[in-house]
């Protein structure tokens, strides 16, 4: 396992760059909003130099409590989906993009990296995923990803970290439909 945790690491360095060339041939702006990960994305990124071009911010949403303020998730969303589900991830991302008007793509992370949490059809490794861009007029689409992921509390977390800057590549590169 300390193996499979060296090279994702090295993955997640190698991705982080990835998107910064990426962004800046797209004229992307980057932000996050995490949960699970408690701002493991942001660092990564943030440990490029020259990412201040391309990233403008991250937010670490941790309680329900902080996502409805910080992001404006509903708390009817909450209370009928829970924090890790694919409508919270979504609400998520777009409130990223509705609190941080320099992002044009966004990702948010929700999820149980363990070794605790799990709920009946939510097992430990269960983490969803928002991607949200704005189109050329604007408006923002969000597409969502749920993933499961196996290993201890760290290997879940940073296999979480290298899906969302695998999904940020994507959105920067995707041509967004108007």
């Amino acid at each position: 396992m300390r193996l499979e945790k060296v090279s994702l690491r090295s993955e997640i360095e190698s991705l982080a760059r990835t998107l910064g060339e990426r962004a800046l041939a797209h004229a992307a702006v980057c932000a996050t909003a995490e949960s699970c990960t408690a701002g493991g994305a942001a660092w990564a990124v943030t440990s490029v130099a020259g990412s201040s071009a391309w990233f403008d911010r991250g937010f670490v949403t941790y309680t329900n409590a902080s996502k409805v303020e910080m992001l404006g998730v509903s708390q009817a969303t909450l209370a009928a989906h829970g924090a890790v589900s694919v409508q919270t991830a979504a609400e998520m991302a777009l409130g990223v993009l509705a609190h941080a008007p320099l992002a044009t793509v966004a990702a948010s992370i929700t999820g149980i990296a363990g070794p605790g949490g799990a709920v009946p059809g939510k097992p430990v490794g269960t983490v969803c995923f928002g991607f949200a861009r704005r189109t050329a007029s604007g408006a923002p689409v969000v597409e969502t990803v749920v993933e499961h992921f196996s290993g201890d509390r760290e290997l879940v977390r940073l296999q979480s970290v290298r899906r969302a800057l695998q999904g940020l590549i994507a959105a920067v590169s995707a041509k967004a439909p108007d």
